[in-house]
C-alpha cells in the first residue's frame, strides 16, 4: 500500500512542480541579465489562461493533430512517473526501465512532429525536420548513457541502479563522468534549451519547437506546455536520481526518510535549475549547421564512457 501511495504522491509532484521549475528558471535567467522578469508563479496564470480558451483548429487538421497534445503530455507524464524522486518504493519501480524511458520521450517527439506537418505549413515541417534531426543523434547517445550504467549495475531498471550506488559499489569513476557530461548535453537538445534551441523566441530561422507548435491555442497549446515543462523536471530528477542518487528514500524508510528525500529531491532540482539558468546567461544560441558537432560529442562522450568500462572490466 505504501508504494502505491508513494507512487500517485510522485505523479501529483511531477506535475505540480513542473511549472514552477520552468518559472523559476526564467525568472533566474532575468535577474542575471538585470531584469525583474515576471513571477516564478507565471507559468501556472499562463496554463490557466490558455486552458480557458477555445482551441482553434485549422481546417485541412486531422485528427493527429487534435491527439498529439493529449499523447504528447500522457508519454511524458508516464516517463516522468517512472523516475524515482524522493523515493524508490513506488508501484512502478519494478517496471520502470531506461530503455523504456527513451521509447516513451521518442514517442511524444514522433506525435510532435507529425502534428507539426499534419496542417501542411512550413513552419511545421521546418521543425519536424530539425526535430528528427536533434532526435537521431540524441537517442543515440542516451543510450549509450544507458548502457554505461547497466554495466556499471548490471540493471536497467532506476531504482536498482540507485540502490546499487547507494550500497557504496561505485566508487570515482570516469566514466560515470563522461556519461554525465553526455546526459546533461542529451537533456538540453531534449528540453530544447540554449544552445540548441531558444525557448522564448519565434524567429523561423532558430526555433525547432515552437515552429512545429505554432498551430496550437487554448487547451492543446496547454497541453503542449504543460508537456514540455514536465519533461524539463524528468530530465533534472533523471540527473539526479542517478548520478546523485543521495538522499533518495529505500523501500522500508519511515516518515523521516521520506521527509529527506523529499528535501533532496527539491534541493537538487532547484541546484540543477539554477545552473541551467547562469548556463543559458552565459552561452549564445549555435547555428542550426552545428546542432551535429554538439549532439555528436554527446554520443562520442557516451560511447567513450561504455569503452572505458569494457576496459576496465577487462583488466
Amino acid at each position: 500500500m505504501s508504494a502505491i501511495l508513494w507512487q500517485m504522491v510522485q505523479t501529483l509532484l511531477v506535475v505540480a512542480l513542473a511549472p514552477l521549475l520552468t518559472g523559476y528558471v526564467r525568472f533566474v535567467k532575468a535577474r542575471l541579465n538585470g531584469r525583474r522578469g515576471p513571477s516564478p508563479l507565471q507559468p501556472y496564470r499562463d496554463l490557466y489562461r490558455l486552458v480557458q480558451k477555445e482551441a482553434v483548429v485549422a481546417h485541412s487538421a486531422s485528427w493527429i493533430f487534435r491527439a498529439a497534445p493529449y499523447v504528447t503530455f500522457a508519454s511524458v507524464w508516464l516517463a516522468a512517473c517512472i523516475v524515482p524522486t524522493f523515493t524508490t518504493n513506488m508501484a512502478l519501480a519494478p517496471a520502470a526501465d531506461l530503455i523504456a524511458l527513451v521509447a516513451l520521450l521518442a514517442l511524444s517527439r514522433f506525435w510532435t512532429a507529425l502534428a507539426g506537418m499534419d496542417v501542411g505549413t512550413s513552419f511545421g515541417g521546418l521543425g519536424a525536420s530539425r526535430e528528427m534531426l536533434i532526435a537521431s543523434l540524441a537517442e543515440p547517445a542516451m543510450l549509450m548513457v544507458t548502457f554505461s550504467l547497466s554495466l556499471v549495475s548490471g540493471t536497467t531498471a532506476p531504482a536498482q541502479v540507485i540502490a546499487f550506488v547507494l550500497a557504496g559499489n561505485v566508487g570515482i569513476e570516469v566514466s560515470l563522468g563522461l556519461a554525465l557530461a553526455a546526459m546533461v548535453m542529451v537533456a538540453i537538445a531534449e528540453n530544447g534549451r540554449i544552445p540548441i534551441d531558444n525557448p522564448s523566441t519565434h524567429l523561423e530561422l532558430t526555433m525547432v519547437h515552437e515552429a512545429m507548435v505554432l498551430e496550437y491555442s487554448g487547451r492543446h497549446l496547454a497541453m503542449v506546455e504543460a508537456a514540455a515543462m514536465v519533461r524539463l523536471t524528468l530530465f533534472m530528477a533523471l540527473i539526479g536520481a542517478l548520478f546523485f542518487p543521495w538522499g533518495i528514500a529505500q523501500p522500508g524508510a519511515g516518515g523521516a526518510g521520506i521527509g529527506i528525500g523529499m528535501a533532496s529531491f527539491l534541493v537538487k532540482t532547484l541546484a540543477l535549475a539554477t545552473a541551467l539558468a547562469l548556463f543559458e546567461t552565459t552561452i549564445a544560441k549555435m547555428r542550426v549547421f552545428r546542432y551535429a558537432d554538439f549532439l555528436g560529442g554527446a554520443l562520442l562522450l557516451g560511447l567513450l564512457a561504455t569503452i572505458f568500462l569494457y576496459v576496465s572490466e577487462a583488466v
